[in-house]
This record gives C-alpha cells, structure tokens and sequence, in this order.
C-alpha cells in the first residue's frame, strides 16, 4: 500500500536522466511520493546495461530507477519530440543529464521549457557542469575520481593512486542533486519561481573532498595521520580494522598481544611518537593479529573497548545479526532478475509495492500517454510508427 502523506505526493517529475547520478535523484523524489516519469530511449537508459544484465536491466538500473514510471520515446521522432515536450510542460521537476546543449537541440533545454512552464524545477546533471573549457568533454565515474584528486587520497602500498571500486561519484553527485532540488522545490512554494540547476560530479567530487583538499593546502603532500595503531590487519581468517590509537586503546592491545611492555616505551608512550615510529610498531603487532581469528579478536577488543570492526563481504553483512535485526535490507522478488536484497534508504519512508522496484523499459508508456490526453489510436499509431515503445 502506498502512503498519501508522503512530502512529494502528487508533485509531477520528468526524468530524462541516464545512468546513476541523475537517476538516483530521481529514484529520491519517487521514494518521498513523486510520480517520475523515466523517459527514456527505445533501447533504454544506458544505466539499464551498466554490467551484466539481466532482462532489461542491471544492478545499477533496479536500485536507481524504483518506484519510478517507464516511457519509451525516440525524441528524433517528431512524434515522440512532441511527448516529451507536453510532460516537461507539465513538470514541477524535470532531469537531465546530457552534455551542455543537448537539450536545447530538442527545445528541451531549460530557457524554452521555461517559457511555457515558468515555475519548473530544472536539473542538469554533467560531469563538469554547464560552462568552462571541460564542460563538453564526456566523464565517466572512474575519470572523475582522478581528475578531483580522490585517487591521489587511495593509493596501495606502492604509492600507486587507485581508483575506488564503486561508482561513488555518481552515486553521492546524485544525493548531492536531491538537496538542490529539495530546497528549490521550497523555494518555489514560497515565491513561486523555479530554476535551474546545474550539479556536475566535478562539484560533487570537490565538494565531497573538502577537508582533504583543505588539509593538502595546510599541511602539503604528507599531511598529519589521526593516529597509530590504526589500520587494516590481517587476522588468521580474514581482515579487521582498528584503531587503537588513544593511550587507553594503546595500553589494552599492548596486553591483548602479550606486549605489556611496549604501553611504557619511550617510542609508543605518546600518540605522536606512535605516528612517528608506526613501522616498527605495526611490525609487532600485525603478526600477533594473525595468530587469532577475526571473532576472538574482536571479542577481545570490545571487552577492552578498542574500536575495531570486521572488514565484511557482502553475503558477510547480510548475514550479520545486527543488519538483520533493524531490517537494514530487504529481499525483493524482481522481475527479470529473481530476488535481491535492497537496502533501505536513510531517512525516507519504507517502499512498498511499485515504490520499492524498477519499472521494465516503456513499462508504463500506454498510461502515460493516456494521462497526456492520447486516445488509442493516438497510442497504436505512435507505437506502430516507431515513436514510442510499450510493452
């Protein structure tokens, strides 16, 4: 049963956003009650066959597009043009996430929506944003985390920058758009004006890395550690990650390992001369860790207080006792893909039903041109013409 007193119920957006950035912000505003309408291609949003597939979507694609409606248009059909442009009329919000100047192509842009709907909320989603020497040039999540510098804070045990293995840019570039969105949405309440909004993952990426770039500036390329020990260890099972770094924490380890001594040594006695001789610390402690499993260890730790945490693989943290007993993720049956597990999001309201999946490609295209005032023959014409895809 879908709640009717969610924040955004009966607000109207047009999602014409592919891949994950754009559509998770509108994956947000369907979860709080609005009606999104994806409208994508005849072949899909390409965040549909972003890794392997499964029917006509991917992981990525049936966690971004829940709860939304699903309409295929070719927007190089004078047709299918003309649908899109009575639902950007009609939208409070509309999503986008091609380069600068695409949507004007279409007279979809923001300036000549604008004009027929002049209170429309406007979001364009790009990797460098609307203007600048980059802001034509395509972006990928991978190229966003080298050029912001989030690689250059991941680098291995050879000083070699690494690329962090999700898609994190595009996915908090897209929490990033929600509270753009949100707040314009109030705005407009309030004075009755829209805007647009121009949110690139190059902002985002910054944004996000503020107090690293801060600390870069202050303290150049060797900036001060929080603290030693403190890390990722191996353990005679697996990987867990401590941080003892507090004189209190200290002491304790130095006794769970059989080290007492190490607590009153001139080289470990202070958090300082810990940072400054971590080598030759991390050398006793690292192989007292692998002479116990993670559990014995992390017993241990929470008897002596140390922070610490088993380092988990997904089928680890679905199975862990706390995860499960706040219901942290559930399991829904997908079709197309058989069931998943989906965690909640933070803050919004628990999905049910169409809330909680992805719609398959034009899913909802005969509905959504019945509700722009299409007759069946209308319909049949522009499906059989190639205009718009339904299945």
């Amino acid at each position: 049963m879908i709640q009717d007193d969610l924040a955004f119920r009966g607000l109207k957006v047009l999602d014409m956003a592919q891949g994950v950035a754009g559509p998770h912000c509108g994956l947000l505003l369907a979860q709080h009650g609005a009606d999104v309408v994806k409208l994508e291609p005849l072949d899909g949003d390409w965040g549909r066959a972003l890794g392997k597939r499964y029917g006509d979507l991917s992981a990525f694609g049936a966690v971004y597009n829940r709860g939304k409606r699903s309409i295929a248009v070719d927007l190089k059909a004078p047709e299918g043009l003309a649908v899109a442009r009575k639902l950007a009329a009609e939208a409070d919000v509309i999503l986008e996430s091609f380069r600068p100047g695409v949507m004007g192509r279409f007279g979809l842009d923001y300036e000549t929506v604008a004009k027929v709907n002049p209170t429309v909320v406007y979001l364009s989603v790009s990797g460098y944003g609307q203007k600048g020497p980059n802001s034509k040039q395509p972006v990928t999540d991978s190229v966003m985390q080298a050029f912001s510098g989030l690689m250059s804070v991941n680098k291995d045990d050879r000083g070699v920058p690494q690329r962090i293995g999700v898609i994190a840019i595009d996915v908090f570039t897209g929490l990033y758009a929600f509270q753009a969105v949100a707040p314009a949405l109030y705005r407009r309440s309030r004075v009755g004006k829209g805007a647009h909004l121009d949110v690139s993952l190059m902002q985002s990426a910054l944004a996000f890395l503020s107090a690293k770039m801060i600390e870069r500036h202050l303290e150049g390329p060797e900036p001060t550690l929080l603290g030693a020990p403190l890390g990722t260890y191996r353990t005679a099972d697996g990987f867990l990650n401590m941080n003892a770094r507090r004189d209190q924490h200290f002491t304790a380890l130095m006794g769970l390992i059989g080290r007492p001594e190490l607590a009153a040594d001139p080289r470990y006695r202070t958090p300082d001369a810990r940072v400054q001789n971590r080598e030759s610390l991390d050398a006793v402690i690292r192989p007292a860790l692998r002479e116990q499993p993670t559990a014995s260890w992390l017993a241990a730790f929470g008897e002596a207080d140390i922070l610490a945490g088993r380092v988990n693989d997904f089928p680890d943290i679905l199975e862990d006792a706390h995860v499960q007993a706040v219901a942290a993720v559930r399991w829904l049956d997908h079709a197309g893909i058989g069931s998943i597990p989906m965690p909640l999001i933070p803050g919004a309201p628990v999905p049910e039903g169409a809330l909680s999946l992805a719609p398959a490609l034009g899913a909802n295209t005969t509905e959504i041109l019945q509700d722009l005032g299409y007759d069946q023959s209308q319909i049949t014409s522009l499906i059989e013409s190639g205009a718009a895809r339904a299945v």
